[in-house]
């Protein structure tokens, strides 16, 4: 398991952010108590779960030419049609993935083809997984369309505390499945809306991984 480049920046922060505050308090309180190592083991647990979140597990692809892999770790909270008013502007099967702070941060493309469409979207930033996160928080959509013509749209979108999405590729490139399409830091969900004809194999509250997870069959 290795750290994920997004995290960097963030972990350094969050050792000086530790690091002064048991500075200080050590020079304002000389005398090591109880409540000293207390300090200590929460400055260290805080620290950990930083560099935790950011990591990068070793992992295998589970997918294929008609496979829909799954895009993030985390738990299936939507399986729905709906229509999807952004880009295609009619009936989809949308499946939501609900990213703790707990799970892997990291977004993987679901199939391998050409991006057809990309936008950012800043907005609210409400639980992710309240219904209304998908079309108010800050979020954004990209269109990857299959070697077959098909079309899935991937939505990233911010939660209560997630402040930051990134997202890798741009419109006109092509794509493997399996490869990074970007990462959002602390708490957050992915939408997927899949064709109509698409065979799913995941169902609702589902604990599901990233790359490994087979989400449907088109």
């Amino acid at each position: 398991m290795t750290i994920h480049r997004e995290g960097y920046t963030t972990i350094f922060i969050a050792f000086l952010f530790v690091a002064v505050v048991l500075l200080t308090f050590n020079h304002i309180f000389q005398g090591q108590t109880w409540f000293h190592i207390g300090l200590y083991a929460a400055g260290l647990w805080f620290f950990i779960m930083i560099v935790r979140f950011f990591r990068t597990p070793e992992r295998t692809l589970n997918g294929g030419d008609n496979i829909i892999s799954c895009p993030a770790d985390g738990k299936v909270v939507v399986i729905e049609k709906t229509i999807e008013p952004e880009y295609f502007r009619d009936e989809r099967i949308q499946v939501s993935i609900f990213m703790s702070a707990r799970n892997v941060h990291i977004n993987w493309f679901p199939v391998s083809g050409m991006i057809k469409y990309y936008f950012y979207h800043p907005g609210k930033h409400m639980v992710a997984f309240s219904p209304k996160s998908s079309l108010e928080n800050e979020r954004a959509t990209t269109v990857i369309q299959t070697a077959g013509g098909k079309e899935i749209l991937i939505r990233q979108i911010a939660g209560a505390v997630a402040r930051r999405i990134v997202t890798y590729p741009r419109v006109g490139t092509p794509e493997v499945q399996g490869d990074e399409l970007g990462f959002i830091k602390f708490g957050s969900r992915v939408d997927l809306l899949l064709p109509l004809d698409t065979k799913l194999e995941i169902t609702l509250n589902q604990v599901v991984s990233g790359k490994q997870t087979i989400i449907g069959r088109i």
